[in-house]
């Protein structure tokens, strides 16, 4: 494994271990806090959820990776059009980061898709993970956000290092495509938890979701060998 690739899934292991602790402490504090951040819950098959924020399964191969990650997008983009009503100018700028750089993504992925995979159904979201934003302002807006798509990126970077690991990547412009959601949306969770605990505290940490078995993520050896390389151009 490249040494880029390797210190990202282990940070992103140490994002989550990260997280599960604030939901810890959340729950050590709710004489403060009347709602403690959710621990996530296995699912008899297997998946692990969160409550109230859909289900998360393993990919099964690169055409349903990507049929997974359209409507995942397409799902960011819309809430994070909401924060242009934000107060905050950082918050400004981090939803406008997500419309640019999630919307050109999509199209990307629908490309592929159509080129590669004429046949397979047409994406749909299996769950929602994002609460609707439109009625909120001010700080509910800004909280709302980052407890939502804190979990969300997870979500991605999960079934991206899964794709990477799990050798089902059919082309490299799929598996450098992976690579990308995963660092990136790495970087701006990291960002986002920093915020959330700045501006909310340790409380308002949410329920992450959680992949039993993925390399690199917490209670997981950390991944030794090299991501399997994909078969197609």
């Amino acid at each position: 494994m490249s040494r880029r690739s390797l210190k990202t899934g282990v940070a992103a292991g140490v994002l989550l271990a990260a997280v599960a602790t604030a939901g810890a402490a959340a729950a050590d504090m709710s004489s403060r806090s009347p709602t403690p951040a959710p621990s996530p819950t296995e699912t008899p098959s297997g998946t692990w959820n969160c409550p109230g924020m859909g289900e998360m399964r393993p990919i099964t191969g690169e055409s349903d990776y990507l049929s997974q990650m359209v409507p995942h997008h397409e799902e960011a983009v819309t809430a994070a059009r909401q924060l242009e009503r934000s107060d905050r100018p950082e918050m400004q700028r981090l939803g406008r980061s997500i419309v640019e750089t999630q919307s050109a993504e999509i199209e990307k992925m629908k490309g592929w898709l159509a080129q590669w995979y004429p046949s397979s159904s047409t994406p749909t979201p299996a769950s929602t993970m994002m609460r609707d934003l439109s009625g909120l302002s001010g700080e509910e807006l800004d909280k709302a956000f980052l407890q939502d798509m804190l979990p969300h990126h997870m979500v991605a970077i999960m079934m991206s290092q899964q794709l990477l690991m799990s050798g089902q990547a059919q082309h490299s412009e799929v598996a450098d495509f992976a690579r990308s959601v995963r660092d990136g949306q790495h970087d701006e969770a990291m960002q986002m938890r920093q915020w959330l605990v700045q501006w909310y505290g340790p409380g308002s940490m949410p329920c992450v979701p959680n992949m039993r078995g993925m390399p690199g993520m917490p209670g997981m050896p950390s991944p030794t060998g090299s991501e399997p390389s994909p078969t197609g151009s």
